[in-house]
């Protein structure tokens, strides 16, 4: 290979996360050992020769289909496995990743959401309208990797052991209608169903409500498996996660100041129901 060829193929690597490239080799190294082609692991697997070479060379992110099938056929022993969480993580904007991160490791996690519905909570569609007004526009692709990852993040709603989650709402979010009045009925319904889990609770903050500390933005407060606790605050694509510890405690000042402010759960669950029925 050429000192040129060399430098094209680092240059097409560094367009992709690396967890994807090192995830990819790993795939065609288990495959050549097991002696099979890149069509014939295709066949195994159900996927094309196109979408298992595109994994391969990292170009494409594997789903957990793909994993658990590859796991099977080439006898990985949960190596592939075990990346499937990283190689999800990054379909993620890159803002939001250390996040995501800290996240994954959370036993609590209390958002305020003043203008959207949370990820956490979104439905696809209602997730894929959002990315189809990004400004600059995404392509398909990214659209459908975002859309993934943030549906792969809802694991965390009913992990064991259990996280304990709190969500308040602006009612506003709920109003503004994204999409048809079908997608916009399906995730109010979703919303209903989520806030039904014993470890969720889902309050609404009033759009007349006045003056309330939610009014400087969105924000959320995790604490983690070791009991590190932080803050995150996000706006126009830039994300900032928060350690210092006067700054989170502010933080839960201000989130136990929104629950004293919002509508309790049950009369959260009564507008939602509302809003259901009006659409």
């Amino acid at each position: 290979m050429t000192n040129n060829s060399r430098t094209r193929r680092r240059e097409r690597d560094d367009d992709h996360p690396a967890i994807w490239v090192g995830y990819g080799k790993l795939v065609r190294l288990f495959r050549e050992r097991a002696g099979l082609t890149q069509t014939q692991l295709a066949d195994a697997v159900g996927y094309s020769c196109e979408q298992v070479a595109s994994i391969e060379q990292g170009r494409r992110p594997a789903k957990s289909a793909f994993t658990e099938a590859a796991e099977r056929v080439l006898g990985a022993g949960g190596v592939l496995a075990e990346l499937q969480e990283d190689v999800d993580r990054a379909k993620l904007p890159k803002f939001f990743q250390d996040f995501a991160g800290i996240e994954a490791e959370a036993v609590s996690r209390f958002a305020y959401d003043p203008l959207v519905v949370p990820g956490l909570l979104q439905t696809p569609e209602y997730a894929r309208a959002l990315l189809c007004g990004h400004c600059p526009p995404l392509d398909e692709e990214t659209i459908d990797q975002r859309v993934d990852a943030r549906m792969s993040r809802h694991s965390l709603l009913t992990r064991s052991p259990m996280v304990e989650l709190s969500f308040i709402i602006g009612e506003l979010a709920l109003r503004n209608p994204v999409g048809d009045a079908q997608l916009m009925r399906a995730q109010l319904q979703r919303l209903l169903t989520v806030c039904a889990l014993q470890n969720v609770e889902l309050q609404v903050m009033p759009s007349e409500g006045g003056v309330h500390v939610g009014l400087n933005g969105a924000f959320v407060l995790l604490e983690t498996l070791e009991h590190q606790h932080y803050g995150y605050i996000e706006a126009q694509q830039v994300g900032l996660v928060i350690s210092d510890p006067s700054k989170v405690s502010a933080f839960g000042l201000r989130y136990g100041k929104l629950r004293s402010q919002a509508l309790n759960a049950e009369e959260s669950a009564r507008l939602i129901e509302r809003l259901v029925g009006a659409e």
